[in-house]
């Protein structure tokens, strides 16, 4: 494991964080949940190509926004089948603490909207304008 991943996990480990994302003395972090803070990252045009990123979760939608951002590998908590086939699809590097199927909703009563939104789509691109259509759908409350 190279120092740049190690360094985002004991990051992602040592507080609040939800992402961590690291390249030599740059670090990025947030607290947001769910994709919100790396749609945030593509919005922003942050160059993140060669970055090393931890997560507490990675599904599908994360995994294809991962790919948008260039990152060179991922460690999740916990990552879904989903996330696997999409890093192995696009040779990034991943590790993951706990493998699942699916992503569970915040509720545990069915799958991550997030991930029912990406469940057919096979583009990082398509995804990415899936996730926003669905972001900006869950904030007005519909």
């Amino acid at each position: 494991m190279n120092a740049d991943l190690t360094r985002a996990i004991e990051t992602l480990n040592s507080g609040e964080y939800t992402c961590v994302l690291c390249k030599g003395d740059t670090v990025y972090t947030s607290t947001k949940r769910g994709v919100k803070p790396l749609v945030e990252l593509i919005d922003g045009a942050e160059n993140l190509n060669g970055f090393s990123a931890a997560d507490k979760i990675v599904g599908k939608a994360a995994a294809f926004l991962y790919v948008l951002l260039g990152v060179k590998e991922v460690y999740a908590d916990v990552m879904s089948e989903g996330a696997v086939n999409v890093f192995t699809k696009y040779k990034i590097d991943y590790r993951y603490n706990i493998s699942v199927k699916n992503i569970i909703n915040r509720t545990n009563t069915g799958n991550c909207p997030m991930e029912i939104t990406v469940e057919n789509i096979s583009s990082p691109e398509e995804a990415l304008t899936a996730i926003k259509s669905k972001l900006k759908q869950l904030s007005q409350g519909a």
